[in-house]
């Protein structure tokens, strides 16, 4: 979703430039983030760059799967998932924030359960939010209130799950702008299929441990506040917050988001 070399770029350099910022500062943790379905690690651009003005080192992580990766999205798996964002950790000499949007929540959960060591605090942003056996698909049939059913188009043959284009649209950004609504579905990743649908397995022990905030979005169309409501309700966090904005925040409110996201990491 290279949507933020085009668009959105202006608005995130001004940011930057506007803060004077980008030098380290001692004392903040590393932010690490991870992508959602349908996107890649584009999907973050403007948010790290607004969060690295503020002296955060950012690590922006792409998974499996997605074009230009060496595996094929048949061969994605959710341990694969789990593997990269450790790799892209290892070196961190400290415990880092840990950020997942939508289906990374997933992932996160599942990085904090083999590393629990590795992570200060384990940040949900419009994100699933799973108990032990939950996966992507389980959470999803919960929500009453989601309108992407009706769009998704699996592809079985080729290992991918895909959506209507022309639909994505009013589902993923109804809070969107004209310019960026009109370039969206060709935007759109498809998604391998396979991880989808792979429970999580999570023990008290470990990822029952970790501190946990959760960034809710209100209009969401994706995971509507009511599944939002529901999985907080079960897996209660540390702190939540509220961005004004449909699922794809890191596009419509970067500057917000990220502010959220380090309200979240204090």
């Amino acid at each position: 979703m290279k949507i933020i070399k085009s668009i959105l770029i202006a608005t995130a350099t001004a940011s930057v430039t506007a803060m004077g910022g980008g030098a380290l500062a001692a004392g903040k943790p590393t932010i690490a983030l991870v992508h959602g379905a349908f996107s890649d690690s584009h999907a973050w651009d403007a948010v790290a760059g607004v969060l690295q003005a503020d002296g955060y080192k950012v690590i922006n992580i792409n998974l499996p799967g997605r074009p230009g990766t060496e595996v094929s999205p048949k061969d994605a798996t959710l341990d694969g998932y789990r593997q990269t964002v450790l790799a892209a950790l290892q070196s961190e000499k400290a415990p880092v924030v840990l950020v997942g949007h939508s289906f990374a929540g997933i992932t996160i959960s599942n990085v904090g359960e083999a590393a629990p060591e590795k992570v200060k605090t384990l940040v949900y942003v419009a994100a699933y939010l799973p108990k032990d056996g939950d996966s992507l698909l389980t959470l999803a049939q919960q929500d009453r209130d989601a309108k992407i059913g009706p769009i998704l188009k699996p592809d079985e043959a080729n290992g991918l799950m895909g959506v209507d284009r022309a639909a994505s649209v009013d589902v993923f950004l109804n809070d969107g702008p004209a310019q960026l609504r009109a370039v969206f579905p060709s935007l759109v990743i498809d998604e391998p299929l396979a991880p989808l649908a792979t429970p999580v397995h999570l023990t008290s022990a470990r990822f029952g441990k970790i501190d946990k905030a959760y960034i809710r979005t209100a209009k969401d169309q994706v995971i509507s506040p009511y599944l939002q409501s529901a999985m907080l309700a079960a897996t209660p966090v540390r702190s939540t917050q509220t961005i004004d904005t449909g699922h794809l925040g890191m596009l419509t409110d970067a500057k917000g988001l990220a502010k959220a996201v380090e309200q979240a990491a204090l």
